[in-house]
C-alpha cells in the first residue's frame, strides 16, 4: 500500500492542483429530469480556491422551456454566488458540499468531479466552463 501512495505523489508534481467541479443545472420540471446546464462551481481545497459562474441565456432558456421565468431563475442562480450564510464561515470544501448537495429543485447539481490542474485553476475552470455551460 506505501508503494501505491509513494507512486502516486511522484506522478503528481507539488504544482499540479486537485479540484472538484459540478455543473449547475436548470430542471424545469423535476419529475422529467430533462435538465440544461446554467453554470459550474469549482473548488480547490488545496488552495482554499472556491468559483462559481452561471450564465442565464434567456434565449436558450426558452428554446428549452417556453414556458421559463427567466427573471426568477437568474435570482435563484444568483445564490450560489453569495459568499453569505449559511456557508459563511465554513471552509471552501464544505461551502462547496452545501452548495453541491442533492436537492430536489429546478436548480440542481450534477454529481461531483474530480480532476487535476496541470495549468492555472482560473484558466481550468474557464476551460471547463466553456465545455460545458456555454
Amino acid at each position: 500500500m506505501e508503494d501505491m501512495n509513494e507512486k502516486s505523489r511522484q506522478e503528481c508534481p507539488p504544482d499540479y492542483n486537485l479540484y472538484e467541479y459540478a455543473v449547475i443545472r436548470y430542471v424545469p420540471v423535476v419529475e422529467r429530469g430533462e435538465f440544461i446546464n446554467i453554470g459550474l462551481i469549482m473548488m480547490c481545497k488545496r488552495r482554499r480556491w472556491l468559483k462559481c459562474e452561471i450564465c442565464v441565456d434567456e434565449k436558450r432558456i426558452n428554446s428549452f422551456c417556453r414556458h421559463a421565468d427567466v427573471e426568477m431563475l437568474r435570482r435563484q442562480a444568483a445564490l450560489f454566488m453569495r459568499r453569505d450564510v449559511p456557508q459563511r464561515d465554513l471552509p471552501v470544501e464544505e461551502t462547496y458540499r452545501w452548495l453541491t448537495a442533492v436537492k430536489s429543485a429546478v436548480l440542481q447539481t450534477s454529481p461531483s468531479h474530480p480532476g487535476i490542474a496541470v495549468e492555472s485553476l482560473d484558466d481550468t475552470f474557464r476551460r471547463l466552463f466553456l465545455e460545458l455551460v456555454e
